[in-house]
């Protein structure tokens, strides 16, 4: 997705700030909530109609569960980027339920080899029945597993390369992650496989207890704008978007949040 400068997750509670948005080429939407029988949600389906690329985000498939994904969720999510003409999909490489129940969170995956079986099995289920390219997201991970045989950049080439998928690279996973191991963000961006990267998402988050969280309710943090900056000096810039679930600041303090990633990026601003 080059040439789609900076976007932000589209949301009910901020359809309108989202829709005046002058200079908004793609935004993200959560696919789970774009119901089967039900019309496309107004907001969502005028930027459609406009031209803005809408991307179907989802939070539900499991694709790192030893269980197959169920293929209704993939119908669904497969019928969802049809209804909105998206020009891809993505999805997590994580599990979210096991045995028949549901963790209601995004949990992190051995860094094994069999977990990479996993994931590129799942993977495979979901592209048979797309029409679309689908991205993979590494989530923020607040423990390791004791059994990891990987790094996290190899685990995530593997799975990419046996996949062809391509990369969500979700920037303040990348700072998440390394802050809470103690190590470098930079040296991670620099091994993963950011030729890959389809767009990317930015995103606020804070430390509780010693654990820095991805909540995506606080503000972007400097060390993130940093990351942002990082990326796009290695390549050429991808699209990035704003990721903002719940706590939703003033207008203006969007604005600027939006204003602060095209500065990093080097892209201009859309506000």
């Amino acid at each position: 997705m080059t040439g789609y400068g900076v976007g932000i997750g589209w949301r009910p509670e901020i359809a309108g700030f989202v829709a005046e948005l002058p200079g908004l080429r793609f935004v993200e939407v959560v696919a789970e909530s774009v119901h089967d029988h039900a019309p496309v949600p107004q907001g969502l389906a005028e930027l459609r109609d406009k031209g803005v690329a809408v991307v179907p985000h989802g939070v539900k498939l499991s694709l790192g569960g030893a269980e197959p994904v169920d293929p209704v969720r993939v119908t669904h999510l497969a019928t969802v980027a049809e209804r909105l003409d998206a020009p891809l999909v993505s999805e997590h490489i994580a599990f979210v339920r096991a045995g028949g129940v549901e963790a209601g969170h995004l949990l992190p995956l051995p860094r094994s080899r069999e977990a990479v079986d996993a994931v590129v099995a799942n993977v495979a289920r979901t592209k048979a029945e797309l029409s679309v390219p689908i991205a993979l997201e590494p989530i923020a991970a607040v423990f390791d597993w004791p059994d990891d045989e990987l790094t996290e950049a190899e685990f995530l080439t593997e799975i990419l390369d046996r996949t062809e998928a391509l990369l969500l690279l979700d920037i303040a996973n990348v700072y998440a992650n390394a802050r809470n191991r103690g190590t470098d963000p930079f040296a991670l961006l620099d091994a993963l496989p950011l030729e890959r990267v389809a767009y990317c998402h930015v995103a606020g988050g804070a430390e509780a207890a010693g654990i820095y969280h991805d909540t995506h309710t606080h503000a972007v943090p400097e060390p993130v704008l940093a990351l942002v900056s990082a990326l796009c000096a290695r390549q050429r810039p991808p699209a990035l978007l704003l990721e903002r679930d719940g706590s939703y600041p003033a207008a203006e303090t969007l604005r600027a949040e939006l204003d602060a990633i095209a500065a990093a990026s080097g892209y201009p601003a859309i506000t």
